[in-house]
C-alpha cells in the first residue's frame, strides 16, 4: 500500500468519526430540546395539586406555621415551577404578548432554563412593566394594562400557586371574580336565590378604577405572607411602568395585566362583604354579591340599604378606593323606584314581573311575581354590533372564512347566556344574523335574485335551513 493511499484511509476514518460525533451532539441537542414536551405533566400537576391541598387544609385548621412551611416547599418545587412556566408560555390568552424586553415566545429549551431560574427567589430582580391601553367595551374610556416580561409573569404564576390556596380558605362566600371553580353564572345564581321568594331593593355599583388605586400599604398589611413572597409582591407593585418614552413609578394600584394582580385585587377587597352584612340589622338581612370590582347589595328595606351604602364607602376609603358615581344606583327588583326597575349585572338583566292572581311560589294572598334573568340590552347591542363588524370585514372573503369567523362568536355568546331565560333573545338574534348574511350574499351577487342567493348559500340541516359552505349541516 502506498503512503498516499494510507493517508487517504486515515482521513476517511477521521471524517467518519467526526460525522458520528456531530450526529451524537445533534441527537443530544434534540433530546434536550424535546425534554420539555416529554415531561410527565400528569404527575407534575398531581404533585403541585397535592401541595396546594395541604396548604388549604392547614389554613382551614388554623395551623399557619405549617401552611407557611408548605408554601416555602411549593416555591422550591420543580413541579410548581414547570406548571408556572407552562401557564404563562403556553396556556394563558396573553402568552404571545411581549414585555419591555420584546420576548413574546420561548422555545422548549428556554422554558426549561426559565423553570430552573425560578428557584433563585432571593436573587430575583424584577423588570419594568410595559403599559398598553385598550378600549373598554361599551364606553369611550380606556383601560391601562401593565404587561410584565415573560420571566416575571412566570414568577408571578409561581407565587400565585402558593398564595391562592391560603386565601381560598379565607375568602368570603359571595366573592366570585377571578377564583378557581367559580364563574359569573355562580354570582347570578346567588342573586336569584336571594330574591326569588321576596322582592328587594338593590344597590348596583362599581368600584372606580379598582386596579389603579389600591393602596400598597393597606394591601401588603392584609397580605401578611412569608418574607420571599412579600418582597416579590412589593417589588412588583413598585416596579416602574414604561409608557412610551416616560418611566412612571406608581404609588398605588396593581398592574392590570399581571398574573397575580386579580388575586391581589380579591385580597384587597376581602372583608367588604362581612362589614356590610354585619352592619345590617337582623330583621333586614343583606346579601352582598361581588364579582371582582362589580358589586350588588340586596336588602328588603330602603333605609337600611342607604345606610349600607355609607358603610361600603367608609370601608373602601381605608383602601383608598371609592364607588363610581356614574354606575351607582338604587333600584327595586319588582316595583319602579326613581324610574328604574331591575338592574344589569355581568351582562344579565335581573328583574321580577307580576303574574296577577296566578298561584306561584310567591303568592301570599297578593299578586305573585316571577324572577326572570335575561341577557341585558347592552349585551345584545354589543353582540349585534360585533356580528355586523365581522360580516363587513369579510365582504370579499369566501364563504368558509366567514363561517369560521362567526362560529366562535355565536357559540361563545349563546354558551354564556344559555343558562338564563334567553329563548326569545336567541330567536331575535337568529333572525337578525340571517338578515345580515342575506345582505352579504346579495352584495356578492348584485345581479342575482334573493331566491338564487338563498339556494346558493343555505342548506337544509336536521331541523332548519343553515348558512353553509356546501358541507354537511348539523
Amino acid at each position: 500500500m502506498s503512503p498516499v493511499c494510507g493517508k487517504v484511509e486515515v482521513l476517511d476514518e477521521f471524517r467518519s468519526w467526526a460525522d458520528v460525533a456531530r450526529k451524537a451532539k445533534r441527537r443530544l441537542r434534540r433530546q434536550r430540546t424535546e425534554d420539555w414536551r416529554a415531561l410527565p405533566w400528569k404527575e407534575i400537576q398531581r404533585n403541585a395539586r397535592r401541595l396546594q391541598q395541604r396548604i388549604y387544609q392547614a389554613e382551614r385548621r388554623g395551623d399557619w406555621k405549617r401552611a407557611r412551611n408548605i408554601q416555602r416547599l411549593l416555591l422550591r418545587s420543580w413541579s410548581a415551577r414547570c406548571l408556572a412556566v407552562r401557564q404563562v408560555t403556553q396556556e394563558n390568552r396573553g402568552k404571545r404578548t411581549a414585555g419591555v424586553d420584546g420576548v413574546a415566545s420561548l422555545t422548549p429549551r428556554q422554558r426549561l432554563k426559565l423553570a430552573k431560574k425560578l428557584r433563585n427567589l432571593s436573587d430575583w430582580k424584577e423588570a419594568p412593566i410595559r403599559r398598553k391601553r385598550i378600549p373598554k367595551p361599551g364606553s369611550q374610556e380606556w383601560r391601562n394594562l401593565g404587561i410584565p416580561v415573560m420571566a416575571d409573569r412566570a414568577m408571578q404564576a409561581l407565587v400565585k400557586l402558593a398564595l391562592e390556596p391560603e386565601w381560598e380558605a379565607k375568602f368570603e362566600p359571595n366573592s366570585y371574580g377571578f377564583r378557581p371553580g367559580r364563574s359569573a353564572h355562580d354570582a347570578i345564581e346567588a342573586i336569584f336565590n336571594a330574591i326569588c321568594l321576596k322582592a328587594k331593593y338593590a344597590l348596583d355599583t362599581d368600584i372606580e378604577k379598582c386596579f389603579d388605586r389600591i393602596s400598597h400599604k393597606a394591601l401588603l398589611a392584609k397580605l401578611n405572607s412569608i418574607h420571599p413572597i412579600m418582597r416579590l409582591v412589593r417589588a412588583w407593585l413598585k416596579a416602574g411602568i414604561v409608557d412610551g418614552d416616560e418611566m412612571i413609578f406608581p404609588e398605588a394600584g396593581a398592574p392590570q395585566g399581571g398574573v397575580i394582580s386579580p388575586l391581589l385585587c380579591n385580597v384587597a377587597l376581602h372583608g367588604l362583604e362581612e362589614a356590610i352584612t354585619r352592619a345590617a340589622p337582623r330583621r333586614y338581612r343583606a346579601t352582598v354579591v361581588r364579582y371582582a370590582d362589580d358589586l350588588v347589595i340586596l336588602c328588603a328595606d330602603l333605609e337600611t340599604l342607604i345606610e349600607l351604602k355609607v358603610v361600603a364607602e367608609e370601608w373602601l376609603d381605608a383602601m383608598e378606593l371609592q364607588l363610581k358615581p356614574s354606575k351607582t344606583r338604587i333600584t327595586h327588583t319588582l316595583n319602579e323606584y326613581e324610574g328604574n326597575v331591575g338592574f344589569d349585572f355581568l351582562g344579565f338583566n335581573v328583574r321580577q314581573y307580576s303574574v296577577g292572581k296566578h298561584r306561584t311560589r310567591t303568592y301570599r294572598g297578593k299578586p305573585g311575581f316571577k324572577t326572570l334573568i335575561q341577557p341585558s340590552q347592552k349585551a345584545i347591542k354589543r353582540h349585534h354590533h360585533k356580528i355586523g363588524e365581522v360580516i363587513c370585514r369579510h365582504r370579499g372573503a369566501p364563504q368558509k372564512a366567514l363561517i369560521g369567523a362567526l362560529n366562535p362568536i355565536v357559540r361563545g355568546w349563546t354558551g354564556y347566556y344559555r343558562t338564563c331565560v334567553a329563548k326569545r333573545t336567541f330567536s331575535t338574534m337568529d333572525h337578525q344574523v340571517s338578515h345580515k348574511l342575506t345582505r352579504w350574499a346579495q352584495h356578492r351577487h348584485p345581479t342575482k335574485t334573493a331566491g338564487w342567493c338563498f339556494r346558493r348559500y343555505w342548506r337544509r340541516g336536521k331541523s332548519r335551513m343553515n348558512f353553509s359552505d356546501g358541507g354537511m349541516c348539523q
